[in-house]
């Protein structure tokens, strides 16, 4: 029994033991609660789970459909480790289920929506799986449709997005004439949820064991611009057996009210036909290359049948010389035309370089050569217009996003704000630095966007977000709620056990081997200038990656000192000589890199250390 968010209701759930405690997958009385603290969960003989309030009356019952009449049941009740609530019937050999909560769902799969956080009710929308005439899925509200996932084409239902295969899981689509359904299998030991909510939003989750939280994978509805229902006409008609093309063709020719006619299953040379009538109407561009067959009046093709009969012979020479001669035509142009928009796009490359190296005479050309340059259409896409549920922080240069790109990497874009005091600076040396700089610790630089006013920065995304994260409790776990951001708080404590003494030595060790490779190994010597843990990234084993060149210097040869007036950094990592004087060199980042190890040992904030015996700081 459980009470949802607020709720004082209660219902009969299940839910994860030993992760997430509460996260609530199924719930059995969703739409009569017991509004009292009362209630009691019984198995009937004849293979029911019934809940009763105080006083004795049923709320709900699993109504199974084994006969009353049975008499020589012997039943139980199991939960199995895949969350599936079980009633079996031992009374043979052979045991047989009498009721399972799968064939139940509520809002994990196929899926219903809580009407809220705090009422777990079925909310407006349903996503259901259509299996009369070609399979289709719909998400419906209420007895509109608002979207149309199909239908099925053989490799994917037609309106979800190509994506590349999941690392962690795969999916597999089985119908034929017996059976149909869909196979999840996970390819690694992670725990992943996809929830509708009630705003007909879906989200897939992955549990992260490392910060006891679940992380948002993907949010959204996963469909193309043309996935929503009715956008496309509502003139198709479907056929699912497995005619040939040639047959589908046949059924279209001998209506006069088709239109047009497709394979409905792309495979294997393509097999089933689809039909449209009147308008054509409701089709989508499809990625896999499917094939639409259009029927046309011969009048539209090859000119009036009215024609005379003296130029009947002339007629064929002309319709078998137009269409080769215009093929030809085609063929040029389309040439011609892919050969100017790759010199406009490599034209428009070189600008967009040239304006970077216009912008600061210390860029070299060759500088920006080795690294890729991203138009700015593709990190609009990859983080949905810079979407705010896509932002996952933001520094001194500006925001930082999550995308994806189109090739499925994870990425962290970082989009120089405005009101930055950073700019094309910290720009360019981002780019020249980290673009000449190969090292594990080091968080990788996958490219860059120059373009007008906008200056972005295109990373390799670290999952587990930035080391200060799990040392100080200033900092807020961002994640999603409904379709909001809400800011969730743990406590020091939580934080700083998932950092035991290995991975605090393995932290401070990585740390080291990419400073001594800045300082001495690269092929530039670079002083990073901004040591700090909020710039100490962690992937997913929680390895360092040192992130934030924007205040870095570059020397040659042997000349690895200098001074400033401008005197820039975090206060409270900053060397006294630095400070003071303006005097920096590798020792500066020594400095930086020792108080970090206090910081790391101790879990205290250097600048925030207190002791009630005495008035010294962490550094002494």
């Amino acid at each position: 029994f459980f009470s949802p968010g607020t709720s004082k209701n209660r219902y009969v759930g299940i839910w994860y033991k030993k992760i997430s405690t509460g996260t609530v997958v199924w719930v059995a009385n969703r739409e009569t609660p017991i509004t009292d603290k009362s209630g009691m969960l019984e198995l009937s003989r004849q293979g029911n789970i019934i809940i009763r309030s105080g006083n004795n009356t049923v709320i709900w019952s699993s109504n199974s459909t084994v006969s009353a009449m049975s008499r020589n049941l012997m039943v139980v009740v199991q939960l199995l480790d895949t969350g599936n609530l079980v009633v079996w019937d031992r009374s043979t050999k052979n045991e047989s289920v009498i009721w399972q909560s799968f064939d139940h769902p509520g809002r994990e799969w196929v899926l219903t929506p809580w009407r809220s956080e705090d009422d777990p009710s079925p909310g407006e929308y349903l996503y259901f799986l259509d299996v009369n005439g070609y399979p289709q899925m719909f998400v419906r509200r209420g007895s509109v449709i608002r979207w149309r996932y199909g239908p099925w084409n053989g490799l994917k239902f037609q309106a979800l997005r190509t994506e590349n295969p999941s690392p962690i899981y795969s999916s597999q689509f089985v119908f034929n004439e017996k059976e149909i359904y869909i196979k999840y299998e996970l390819k690694t030991s992670v725990v992943e949820r996809l929830l509708v909510l009630p705003d007909d939003i879906t989200m897939h989750l992955r549990w992260i064991d490392q910060i006891q939280e679940w992380a948002v994978h993907s949010i959204g509805t996963a469909t193309d611009s043309c996935g929503g229902y009715g956008l496309c006409g509502p003139y198709g008609s479907c056929s699912a057996n497995s005619m040939t093309l040639e047959e589908c063709e046949m059924a279209c020719r001998m209506n006069c009210s088709c239109t047009a006619f497709a394979n409905s299953d792309i495979r294997n040379g393509g097999s089933g036909c689809l039909l449209w009538f009147d308008e054509l109407m409701d089709t989508i561009e499809n990625d896999d290359k499917q094939d639409l067959y259009i029927k046309l009046a011969t009048s539209e093709l090859a000119g009036s049948e009215d024609s005379p009969s003296s130029f009947n012979k002339k007629k064929r020479v002309v319709t078998v010389v137009l269409p080769t001669t215009s093929a030809v035509i085609v063929l040029f142009a389309v040439a011609y035309a892919c050969i100017k928009k790759e010199k406009r796009l490599h034209m428009k490359e070189r600008e967009e370089r040239y304006a970077l190296n216009k912008k600061n005479n210390n860029v070299k050309m060759d500088d920006l050569d080795e690294l890729p340059l991203f138009s700015l259409n593709k990190i609009v896409k990859a983080t949905n217009n810079f979407d705010i549920s896509q932002k996952i922080g933001e520094g001194g240069f500006g925001p930082v996003y999550k995308g994806v790109l189109e090739d499925g990497r994870e990425v962290a874009v970082k989009r120089l704000s405005e009101t930055s005091q950073q700019g094309i600076e910290e720009f360019k040396n981002e780019i020249i630095c980290i673009a000449k700089l190969q090292h594990r610790n080091l968080v990788k630089l996958l490219g860059y966007c120059n373009h007008r006013n906008e200056l972005i920065l295109v990373y390799e995304y670290m999952i587990n977000k930035s080391l200060d994260l799990y040392l100080f409790g200033s900092v807020l776990f961002l994640r999603f709620h409904i379709c909001s951001l809400t800011n969730s708080l743990l406590s020091d404590e939580t934080r700083s056990s998932m950092l035991d003494w290995p991975k605090r030595f393995n932290i401070i060790q990585g740390m080291a081997r990419g400073i001594l490779y800045l300082h001495q190994d690269s092929r530039l010597q670079i002083i990073h200038r901004d040591l700090k843990a909020g710039n100490i990234l962690l992937d997913g084993d929680m390895n360092p990656k040192i992130s934030d060149f924007g205040l870095a210097r570059k020397f040659v040869g042997f000349d690895t000192a200098t001074k400033t007036k401008k005197v820039v950094g975090t206060h409270g990592y900053i060397s006294p000589e630095y400070a003071i004087h303006g005097r920096f060199s590798i020792k500066s980042d020594v400095y930086s890199f020792g108080v970090l190890v206090l910081e790391i040992v101790s879990g205290k904030k250097n600048r925030e250390f207190s002791h009630d015996d005495h008035n010294d700081t962490l550094l002494g």
